[in-house]
């Protein structure tokens, strides 16, 4: 997943391959010209699909659609690296990226203890924390999603947002999570039933007010120890100069880190509040891989994982009705609108054959690893963490560890790592 400009027109693997360079950070550039066709299709998109949800099936579901499509902007314009920003901690010591998902973290846990304290959300929702099992599916599960992501070149959210921003390699990891996620819940009973502990919620024991208070002075820990070691492994600085300025720069610009991640929080928090459960992406891939194996002739509802609790209201519901299914897509289409805004939209083709066989194995094994560990960066990582649940930090903390994994396996597949020269990508 990138946090830099999109490259001019290269080949997919330069997409997912970081360009050495130990020049100064170029100069600002104009912005490219408007997009119109992409803008166009998009933003049509993007209106008629609003006003269809919203007159189908109600407030809700629409006010979701318009969150997604909110996500997939900022996520776009902050190229907000998950991805990135593990590789370039664990590669060269650069804690940039971390220290931007402390801020997105904090944020998030400070608007959800305020909201879930409430008790109270739209539409009649009532909002709950995400929590879940400690148990070998988690460790397993976040182990192997973190070597996918670093095979396939984006997380669960990137792979949204870079798929709609016309990165064609990034399909083909779109289609191999679908088929992992897909796969995992085919084969549900094979993991369901693994080791485990129940969860853990810092406010069961400490209040809301204590478990935020928690949260935050871990992350201002983590905050003050990445700096340490950045300071002492001396990565160069890292700047994106922004492709437009001043009003302009909201719509087609870069945005900074921090920005992005303040945008994120507000968002995914409004998830929350409307929804009543935060915001999540995979299990939306289960959901669509199980349809077309119905629409195939097979019988995916007489899958164990499909008779689940709540999993079976999703799988008998519209799929333009539930919750991570309408984020998804309004992320895809909104990193669209923002890529053509930006002039950066394009389709690159001609994907060398190492690459893609990554693309897809990474797609397949953020799948499998997603659903063994009841979420991905976003539904486990981000939702866990901001909830105060412990799941959260061990998912980060086994997913640093995947990533170690994941960076020694990315030559054998002709992509590159990062260098001491390297700005984060």
């Amino acid at each position: 997943m990138t946090t830099t400009a999109p490259p001019r027109r290269t080949s997919p693997a330069a997409l997912l391959v970081p360009s050495p360079t130990s020049s100064p950070a170029p100069a600002a550039e104009p912005a490219p010209p408007v997009r119109r066709v992409p803008l166009a299709i998009s933003g049509l998109l993007a209106v008629a699909l609003t006003a269809y949800v919203w007159s189908t099936h109600g407030a809700k579901p629409g006010s979701l659609l318009l969150l997604g499509l909110g996500l997939g902007l900022a996520l776009f314009h902050s190229r907000f690296g998950f991805t990135s920003a593990w590789r370039q901690l664990v590669a060269v010591g650069n804690g940039q990226g971390l220290r931007a998902h402390a801020l997105l973290l904090g944020t998030t846990a400070t608007l959800f203890a305020l909201i879930i304290g409430s008790g109270t959300g739209l539409f009649g929702s009532v909002p709950a924390p995400s929590a879940g099992p400690l148990g070998v599916g988690l460790l397993v599960g976040a182990f192997v999603f973190a070597v996918g992501m670093q095979l396939g070149g984006a997380c669960a959210s990137g792979t949204l947002f870079a798929v709609g921003s016309g990165q064609s390699s990034i399909v083909l990891t779109l289609g191999g999570f679908i088929v992992g996620s897909t796969v995992a819940a085919w084969q549900f009973d094979l993991w369901k039933d693994l080791p485990a502990l129940d969860p853990v919620l810092l406010s069961d024991h400490v209040g809301w007010f204590g478990s935020w208070a928690v949260t935050v002075a871990v992350l201002g820990l983590i905050v003050l120890v990445s700096r340490r070691v950045q300071a002492r492994r001396t990565p160069p600085p890292i700047s994106t100069p922004p492709s437009a300025k001043g009003a302009a720069r909201v719509l087609r610009g870069s945005w900074p880190l921090a920005a992005g991640a303040l945008a994120l929080a507000v968002l995914g928090a409004g998830v929350l509040l409307v929804s009543g459960g935060p915001w999540g992406v995979t299990s939306a891939f289960s959901l669509w891989g199980s349809r077309v194996v119905d629409a195939l002739g097979g019988n995916p509802a007489n899958w164990s994982f499909w008779q689940q609790p709540g999993n079976a209201e999703m799988f008998a519901g519209p799929v333009l009705k539930d919750k991570n299914s309408l984020t998804d897509i309004g992320i895809m289409i909104g990193a669209a609108v923002a890529a053509s805004l930006g002039g950066t939209w394009a389709l690159h083709r001609g994907i060398p054959g190492r690459t893609a066989v990554a693309a897809v194995l990474g797609g397949v094994l953020m799948g499998i690893g997603a659903r063994l560990a009841g979420g991905c960066n976003i539904g486990a990582y981000l939702a866990g963490i901001a909830s105060g649940s412990l799941h959260g930090w061990i998912w980060g903390a086994t997913a640093l560890l995947g990533t170690w994994a994941g960076l020694r396996l990315r030559p054998l597949f002709a992509l590159g790592n990062p260098k001491p020269g390297d700005g984060i990508c």
